[in-house]
C-alpha cells in the first residue's frame, strides 16, 4: 500500500509494517497506527510516521546506542498490553527533540514495541531517567537556518 507523507513523499509499505498503539503516543493520543521508517541520511535515526496524519513523523533512536545498560522496567499492565512473553520481543525507542542547540532524547518516556505482534505503547519509567538526554550539538549551518 502507498502512504502519503509530507516529510518522505509517497512511501510503499506492507500491511504488516503497521504498528498499533492502543492509546497513541503522548501528545498524539488519537494516532493509533504508525509505521517505522528508516532515515537514508542517518542510520542511527528512524522515523515513527503516523498512518493517519501525513504531517506527523517523530524521529526516534535506540537509547542503548547512547546509554549503555539502559533498561526499561515494565509493570504487569504494560506487559499485558504489549502481549510480551519474553524480553527479546521488545524493541525500545526514544523520541528525539531539539532543546536549544542540542539534540536530546527522552529516556523517561520510551516507546516499547512488541516486534512479533506489532503493538506498542509509550511508558513512563519508574526510575529517574533524564527527560532530555543530550545526543549531539547542532552544526552551525543548522543553527542559523532553524
Amino acid at each position: 500500500m502507498k502512504l502519503e507523507t509530507t516529510r518522505f513523499g509517497t512511501v510503499e509499505i506492507q500491511s504488516d509494517d503497521i504498528l498499533f498503539f492502543r492509546y497513541g503516543l503522548f501528545g498524539f493520543e488519537s494516532q493509533q497506527q504508525w509505521v517505522l521508517l528508516s532515515d537514508l541520511n542517518n542510520p542511527m535515526v528512524a522515523w515513527l510516521q503516523s498512518m493517519v496524519d501525513a504531517d506527523i513523523a517523530l524521529p526516534v533512536v535506540s537509547p542503548r546506542r547512547f546509554v549503555s545498560g539502559y533498561q526499561v522496567q515494565l509493570d504487569d499492565r504494560q506487559i499485558a498490553l504489549l502481549s510480551l512473553a519474553k524480553e527479546e520481543q521488545a524493541a525500545v525507542l526514544a523520541v528525539v527533540s531539539r532543546n536549544g542547540q542540542t539534540l536530546t532524547c527522552n529516556l523517561r518516556a520510551p516507546i516499547v514495541i512488541n516486534l512479533d505482534r506489532r503493538v506498542g505503547c509509550q511508558v513512563v519509567t519508574a526510575d529517574e531517567q533524564p527527560l532530555q538526554y543530550p545526543l549531539a550539538e547542532l552544526p552551525t549551518s543548522v543553527r542559523k537556518s532553524a
